[in-house]
């Protein structure tokens, strides 16, 4: 158990936290949400000991191990991949290593073999002997291929290092878990698997996330931070969202109320305070009037963009063929074969499944920025497309502001209008001069959604679009692309967004292509999808299932 009393943290002068009190127990998940800078993260760093706190105390139950996703990618690089995930249960890391060394002597004596002995049977308390086995399947489970498990961490690349972290803060069953983001750079499969993990792990677990599927399916009670304090509601991300809309009207009511009370007060004042024989009634009603602002306090912190896309043409019947495309990687692997594909007025597709460069080559190449080694494509003479790539870093590396950099792509060139839209997208005041090289991973996201809303598009090509979003924007945008009356075709791994955004679902598996007229959900409870999917995953690394 952790008990939180009385902690405050200041950055500057301003307060991050302020006399913070609050208890995590043993059997509970806990969901900390926030807004960007409210302070998520650093809150994990505090609990964690990575991060001094200025007052109040962190108490810990004596004798419990606390297991922490490490942020660091290449902080393991010399080390071999299954030795990095046993390192995360440090005890057992550190009989092993002493086992292993006595067992490594020349000269092996009598006091050694005693010493021996004593190390085997402390080795197998901790569960060593069954170690590499948990550490294989746990390996597996989150994504990494057999292949990749005997090799060193610096010839993994960096989602690839993600999972091997995750796994190294999974191991070994702690009984404290902190998780920063455990989702970002894992699959759905992966990310599935972790849920089923966290579900059936007894201890426990604090997690910070994006993903609102996955805080709500994990979490049995949500933490929110806001202006520095932190509430705890129980139950997961939908509840808290619900009770907080609750809440939210409930001080709206009240504030039109105070204000309709405070323009009556400030009337009786200003028609009385001179006035001797009402001097003393003013004084009163201006004594409440005082209570009454000083009471009036913000309910939320949180800033939600406003994301909408409008079409400056309505889409016809033909929007795009695509006929036998074939392209490969750098590393000359073969990504799409003889690929094809109709695409309909009324599709919103969602392309799912582990074969993520694939999907990306298709994209890119339907979009223009990558050219098929073989095939053909069509778009409809109606059809304009808008895209967001995964990696949007080249529209970035230029010497504009922000202002500067959208008015590239705005037919109304007037500064005061270009800003006034970057401030619905929360890039107001001196926000929108900010230097676009500076932005951070959210930060450009918005912009290319602001780029997108500008295109007027009626087809949209979006690869990954939640990462690096906040909660607020990933809300904003689900609810844009549900409203949205053109089409969308997309990738991403929160479940919530593509269950509620795609009618039409493709998956791209090692060994072929399941394309069904249906929504996420149905597809994943779909018996013939089911078989399809054992029958394509088969000979694979992975093994599959939603």
């Amino acid at each position: 158990m952790i008990t939180v009393s009385d902690v405050s943290l200041h950055f500057s002068e301003k307060p991050l936290f302020k006399d913070v009190n609050i208890k995590f127990t043993p059997g509970n998940c806990y969901g900390i949400i926030g807004a960007n800078g409210a302070g998520k993260s650093t809150f994990l760093k505090v609990l964690s000991g990575e991060q001094d706190h200025d007052t109040g105390d962190i108490f810990i139950t004596p004798g419990e191990r606390m297991a922490v996703l490490k942020q660091d990618h290449f902080a393991f690089d010399q080390y071999p991949v299954k030795e990095t995930v046993l390192m995360g249960y440090p005890k057992l890391y550190e009989v092993s290593n002493a086992r292993d060394a006595i067992y490594a002597k020349a000269d092996f004596t009598e006091e050694d073999g005693i010493k021996s002995a004593e190390l085997e049977a402390e080795y197998g308390e901790l569960g060593g002997y069954e170690a590499e086995n948990q550490i294989e399947q746990m390996l597996s489970g989150l994504g990494l291929e057999e292949k990749y498990h005997d090799k060193m961490m610096s010839e993994l690349d960096e989602s690839q290092k993600v999972r091997v972290l995750l796994a190294q803060a999974l191991f070994g069953n702690p009984d404290i878990l902190l998780l920063d983001e455990p989702t970002n750079g894992l699959d759905l499969e992966s990310i599935n698997w972790l849920e089923d993990f966290l579900l059936e792990f007894p201890n426990t677990v604090i997690v910070v996330s994006h993903d609102r599927h996955f805080l709500n399916t994990v979490c049995t009670v949500t933490c929110d931070i806001d202006y520095g304090k932190i509430t705890q509601f129980a139950g997961n991300y939908d509840f808290w969202y619900q009770m907080s809309q609750i809440l939210q009207k409930q001080a709206k009511d009240l504030k039109k109320k105070n204000e309709e009370k405070a323009k009556d007060l400030k009337e009786f004042i200003q028609r009385f305070a001179s006035n001797a024989a009402k001097s003393r009634q003013a004084t009163s009603r201006k004594k409440v009037l005082e209570k009454l602002e000083l009471e009036d306090l913000p309910v939320t912190s949180r800033k939600f963009p406003y994301v909408h896309f409008d079409s400056d043409r309505e889409i016809g019947n033909n929007v795009l063929e695509v006929r036998k495309l074939n392209s490969k990687d750098e590393d000359g692997v073969q990504l799409l074969k003889d690929y094809s594909l109709v695409v309909n007025r009324t599709d919103k597709i969602a392309f799912v499944g582990i074969e993520h460069n694939t999907i990306s080559s298709l994209f890119d190449i339907i979009a223009g920025e990558a050219k098929a080694e073989s095939g053909e494509y069509f778009w409809g003479q109606t059809t304009s497309f808008a895209y967001l790539a995964r990696d949007n870093g080249k529209y970035f590396d230029v010497s504009y502001n922000i202002t500067d950099w959208l008015k590239q792509y705005s037919k109304e060139q007037d500064d005061a209008y270009v800003r006034g839209f970057l401030g619905r997208m929360l890039f107001s005041g001196d926000e929108s001069l900010k230097p676009v090289k500076v932005l951070s991973g959210g930060e450009k996201v918005r912009c290319m959604l602001s780029k997108i809303m500008l295109s007027g598009a009626n087809v949209l090509i979006m690869d990954d679009p939640t990462n690096h979003l906040d909660l607020e924007a990933i809300e904003s945008l689900n609810q844009a692309l549900v409203q949205f009356p053109g089409v969308v075709l997309f990738t991403s791994h929160d479940h919530e967004f593509i269950s509620t955004v795609a009618n039409r679902i493709i998956e791209i598996t090692p060994n072929g292509v399941i394309d069904r007229m249906m929504n996420f959900d149905d597809y994943m409870a779909d018996e013939q999808v089911k078989a399809l999917r054992t029958e394509y995953y088969k000979g694979s690394d992975r093994k599959i299932k939603f």
